[in-house]
């Protein structure tokens, strides 16, 4: 491997990085009446098939939330049911309480009208109901597929509307200024930390998990008082409660969120509750650096646990797996419930497990030093010459397979960001190196640098020639 100082970026040695932390997405929901074409919007805004599409109107009965990156700004969308107001249908008043939820946690709301069809009693009052939210809306014209169509909104103009975008979700037309009026629409970003300032160095964890696995409990132990309600019925936590605790050297802020239930076991009663439930649980994740996934060890892990962890991994937050009521089971039968943790959990083999017990404190300490431990690796930043000194043993042990014949060559490596850590990889062919050599170095960077619990991110990019 051949490296040049002038062509590594050095970061300051010995320096406590500034963590590179999102802010919470903002989020853009899509609201209108049944069959006009929201979930077909939806998908293509994300770019994939999510949503469920059908021509029978209200087959989107709970909402579907994605994050979208578009023009440099990233969003959380929203799909919601069919806006129904007059219909008596009990599916249908529950499907208009969770798009009255969708209106009051949006930052943006994407109005969705029928170009090919007058309006209706139900555009109306859907009207009627936006102007009163107080919120950035979006009017746009579905089903205008030619600039005939796009002549004949007049009708719909007389709903009140001051602009209407006309466009085609099924054919992608107009769609990029569609993209470009939400963009616009978005908050501001948060201003940048001014150079100097004193971060706030309390390890932000959120604990999350499906309902009565002892989220409140554990707080409360960490806490040695009954500040959060403890109930043995699920679902008694509604919201997102911050709890700070200081335990010895390390200050903790903790934020209990509500259990998320599978979709089965949540009536047409609760469904609203719970939909605020999964959006808060999903904002906690984006304010946390740790994300502890809470389970019971005497029922096991469940499918939805794994759910719920995939939203803290696809936000890249550190992950600790919590097998809470520990003290329940034997030392065969814990034996067992951690195997079969790993095996529904396998996605993050790099994730810690701790037993525990939120009733007795058994296991507490050790929850607390992992999570310690796991946000440390999350905010480190590793120094170019031990980064590279490293990098060159990989490469002498194991160097890139051939692929088309000749092997892609690897240069140097450095460290782009932290919080989680980012590694960027100057490379000849980058697109030629096979995904599990590309896994090998990830793997590699997280035992040798101890990055447990941590999402390692590993960028390959060409190297650029001086001159070009």
């Amino acid at each position: 491997m051949t490296m040049q100082e002038d062509q590594i970026e050095q970061p300051d040695e010995g320096v406590t990085p500034a963590r590179v932390m999102s802010a919470p997405l903002p989020i853009v929901a899509i609201v209108g009446r049944p069959n006009v074409g929201k979930s077909t919007l939806f998908n293509r805004l994300v770019g994939k098939k999510t949503a469920i599409v059908h021509d029978e109107p209200g087959v989107t009965r709970d909402r579907h939330y994605s994050d979208v990156t578009s023009r440099g700004r990233r969003y959380t969308l929203v799909d919601t049911g069919g806006f129904d107001p007059e219909s008596d249908d009990p599916m249908r008043q529950g499907i208009k309480r969770q798009i009255d939820v969708a209106i009051s946690e949006a930052d943006v709301i994407v109005c969705v009208l029928d170009a090919s069809q007058p309006p209706t009693p139900a555009d109306h009052a859907e009207l009627d109901l936006l102007r009163r939210a107080g919120k950035p809306v979006i009017y746009c014209a579905n089903k205008a597929d030619s600039q005939r169509a796009e002549m004949e909104l007049s009708d719909l103009y007389r709903l009140g509307a001051k602009d209407i975008i006309p466009f085609s979700a099924l054919h992608g037309r107009r769609i990029d200024e569609l993209e470009g009026a939400i963009v616009s629409a978005l908050p501001p970003l948060p201003p940048e930390p001014q150079e100097g300032a004193e971060p706030d160095e309390a390890i932000r964890v959120a604990i999350v998990g499906r309902p009565n696995a002892g989220k409140s409990s554990l707080v409360n132990r960490l806490l040695g008082e009954d500040r959060l309600i403890v109930d043995s019925r699920p679902g008694t936590t509604r919201d997102a409660i911050d709890t700070r605790v200081t335990k010895g050297k390390h200050s903790f802020l903790f934020i209990d969120t509500a259990g998320i239930r599978r979709k089965a076991k949540v009536t047409k009663e609760e469904s609203v509750v719970e939909a605020v439930s999964v959006l808060h649980a999903i904002r906690a994740m984006e304010r946390a650096e740790v994300v502890v996934l809470l389970s019971d060890a005497f029922e096991g892990v469940a499918e939805q646990d794994a759910k719920i962890l995939g939203l803290a991994v696809d936000r890249a937050r550190a992950v600790v797996i919590g097998l809470n009521k520990a003290d329940l089971l034997d030392k065969k039968a814990f034996a067992k419930a951690e195997e079969n943790a790993r095996d529904k959990l396998s996605f993050v083999p790099w994730a810690p497990i701790v037993p525990l017990s939120a009733k007795t404190g058994r296991g507490v300490g050790n929850l607390l030093s992992t999570i310690t431990r796991v946000a440390t690796a999350f905010r480190t930043r590793v120094g170019t010459g031990e980064l590279n000194r490293f990098f060159e043993q990989v490469l002498e042990h194991r160097p890139p397979p051939t692929s088309g014949g000749r092997a892609p060559r690897l240069y140097y490596i450095t460290q782009a960001e932290t919080s989680p850590p980012l590694f960027v990889v100057m490379a000849s062919a980058p697109e030629q190196l096979h995904f599990s050599y590309q896994r090998y170095v990830q793997n590699q960077l997280r035992k040798h640098f101890g990055f447990e619990g941590v999402p390692v991110r590993v960028k390959y990019k060409p190297r650029r020639r001086r001159g070009d």
